[in-house]
């Protein structure tokens, strides 16, 4: 084969490279991947089926472990819907209209992504704990946030809500303004608008944010640490639970719960992959679609 045909094939394959360099690359990536993710799951497995089946179901229903599974998917049921809308109205405000301000709203939604999980806590217990500044008139009025759900909420809320926002506000940034101009031309109100175009236009973005936020609710650790006050069989979530565990040597338990959130960690995954296809179906089939011929005299008349 000349070197001719061996450029021209390269060039279709997408890259210049040599066929060793790209094995190279494609072998470091699989051994990454069995390295960092297939290794550690097949731990976490094997060490939560160590004792066999009946103990590791026992580890699942033991009520501190009960409790934490049913808190953590209370906050994240809580978490996601929240940030579901104020992902979708700073994505809005931020893509579609400009306004004195803008730059300072797109600042503060990146913020959780600079600011550590852990100082994330630690302010809200300056501001909520009991010493902090608000902290006296709510002991006043029984109002327990801090080592309580909505603590626990409200840090799971700071550090996941970047993730709607920013999936959606380069995606609302490419679309343009066009379609929603055309609507309220056409005397379409502002709800309408965002309902019958925005909204169909922002579905696949919409629910890849909503998996990577429910996704990390599920799985946030730092800042739930710092307000959870690690009150057993009441403020634990599975990290938390599965810490407690793990210091107090109860490895099988501990993977046992571990495994759950892996297991859920999966599940997502998969969820994921779905949607990516599914969009990626979509656009194919109307790039795929003809072109419309604009209109003859014949037909006109």
């Amino acid at each position: 084969m000349s070197d001719n045909h061996r450029t021209a094939r390269r060039a279709r394959a997408g890259t210049t490279e040599s066929p060793w360099v790209r094995r190279t690359l494609i072998g470091l990536a699989l051994a990454f991947m069995f390295l960092f993710l297939v290794l550690p799951l097949a731990a976490v497995a094997t060490e939560a089926l160590r004792k066999g089946f009946g103990a590791y179901v026992e580890a699942l229903k033991e009520p501190d472990a009960w409790s934490s599974i049913r808190l953590t998917l209370i906050v994240a049921a809580i978490t996601v819907p929240m940030n579901l809308v104020f992902g979708v109205a700073a994505a809005w405000a931020i893509a579609k209209f400009e306004f004195r301000g803008k730059a300072l709203l797109t600042t503060l939604v990146d913020l959780p992504f600079a600011v550590s999980p852990v100082v994330a806590g630690l302010i809200y217990v300056l501001v909520f704990g009991a010493q902090g500044w608000f902290g006296p008139w709510l002991a006043e009025h029984d109002i327990k946030i801090i080592f309580a759900v909505p603590g626990i909420v409200l840090a799971t809320v700071f550090v996941t809500f970047p993730f709607i926002a920013r999936e959606l506000v380069p995606l609302m940034q490419a679309q343009g303004t066009d379609e929603e101009q055309a609507a309220i031309v056409l005397g379409a109100t502002g709800w309408q608008t965002f309902w019958r175009v925005t909204l169909p236009n922002i579905k696949w973005g919409l629910l890849y944010g909503v998996i990577l936020c429910n996704a990390r609710a599920m799985g946030e650790f730092g800042a739930v640490s710092v307000v959870s006050g690690h009150i057993r069989g009441q403020t634990n979530t599975m990290p938390l639970h599965v810490e407690v565990l793990y210091n107090e040597y109860q490895s099988v338990a501990a993977f046992a719960v571990a495994s759950l959130l892996a297991i859920l960690a999966l599940v997502t995954l998969v969820i994921k992959s779905v949607i990516e296809w599914r969009h990626e179906r979509e656009m194919k089939a109307i790039a795929d679609l003809p072109p419309e011929r604009p209109p003859t005299p014949a037909t006109v008349a």
